[in-house]
């Protein structure tokens, strides 16, 4: 069986192999077309778990929980906008909006966090980039700052995991781990407590190494005495890094295009990046490149608004009618425009 760990930076490669063995279910045509969004035309968002009631209320024009978060373990990356890129689409389709800044997690569950108040601190620099990319205040909340009946819900639902139970899930008992995962059900759940919204479909976008906590935390919604609905859960692509079999991690820099970056580290990370190219040029024009595990191409894939353009450096590459190195010129350009006007945003 395979072994998804959710705190891991390793890149899943065979998403075939995962959807099979992890019972998930791939997005229908339908729902791409509908859902127009380029996560869902480019087929970034690949898999999901009991998502169709959600996306019945999208198409009725009726409210559901719109639920993420990010752990405050370090600078935001472009692997990181995927995430509130969903968000951000589910928000104008209706969505409750529930976006957790999770200092508590972060602190419990990274061992390089030796101190709460250094999770608050990056905290503080998150929110600045989250308020940037478009969303409000009130769309967020800090896991440190929340009233106690959420925190009386955590301790609810610690008593419906056994150990076995857990660990059959994530394979250890790491205690900082299983106080992370408390939270991040509490997360999912609690906004279906009458205290908040009630009870409603909800959603929540992750990686697929994030199953783990899908799985668990459907299986406590069903344990909990407030008829609470099981969450669906949609799953993306995460971004791979700049470099072969890793993906975008603030623990690891060179792999990653931070949306603090400056010009100049964007040029000297997009200039290393692997490619799907040939070892010469002779060779790219004789039997083209492969934009398929080009990062080039990616990062396109994922943030690039115009279809037509991405198709075009696609079919180019695919040809050999485009080099590696125009196509690095190409991107640094996109990607500097694209954070510049980001960072002018900041307050």
């Amino acid at each position: 069986m395979a072994n998804i760990d959710p705190w891991s930076s390793a890149q899943i490669e065979d998403y075939e192999h995962i959807f099979k063995e992890f019972g998930l279910e791939k997005i229908p045509d339908e729902w791409r077309k509908k859902l127009d969004h380029h996560l869902f035309r480019r087929g970034l968002v690949v898999a999901h778990r009991d998502f169709g009631k959600v996306f019945q209320r999208i198409v009725g024009k009726k409210s559901f929980i719109n639920m993420t978060g990010i752990a405050t373990s370090g600078r935001l990356h472009l692997g990181h906008k995927v995430d509130i890129d969903l968000f951000l689409f589910f928000k104008k389709k209706g969505g409750k909006n529930y976006f957790a800044v999770s200092d508590i997690d972060a602190y419990v569950s990274r061992p390089k966090i030796e101190q709460l108040s250094d999770a608050k601190k990056m905290a503080k620099d998150n929110v600045a980039h989250l308020l940037a990319l478009g969303l409000d205040k009130k769309d967020l909340y800090h896991q440190s700052k929340k009233k106690p009946r959420y925190y009386e819900f955590s301790f609810e639902i610690s008593k419906k995991i056994t150990e076995n139970m857990y660990r059959a899930i994530y394979g250890h008992t790491d205690l900082g781990k299983i106080s992370a995962v408390l939270l991040q059900i509490a997360d999912i759940l609690h906004p279906q407590l009458k205290e908040y919204e009630g009870v409603m479909p909800s959603v929540t976008g992750i990686g697929l190494e994030q199953d783990p906590h899908a799985k668990i935390t459907r299986d406590v919604a069903k344990r909990l005495p407030y008829k609470i609905e099981a969450p669906s859960f949609i799953y993306f692509k995460h971004q791979s890094g700049l470099k072969e079999g890793k993906k975008m991690s603030s623990s690891e820099p060179d792999t990653a295009i931070f949306l603090d970056d400056k010009p100049e580290d964007i040029k000297r990370k997009i200039s290393r990046s692997f490619t799907g190219g040939k070892d010469t040029v002779d060779e790219q024009k004789k039997h083209g490149g492969n934009p398929e595990i080009c990062k080039i191409f990616e990062l396109y894939k994922f943030h690039h608004p115009d279809d037509d353009f991405v198709k075009k450096v696609h079919t180019q590459c695919l040809k050999g009618k485009l080099m590696c190195g125009e196509d690095k010129q190409q991107c640094i350009e996109f990607l500097t425009k694209m954070l510049k006007d980001h960072q002018k945003k900041l307050k």
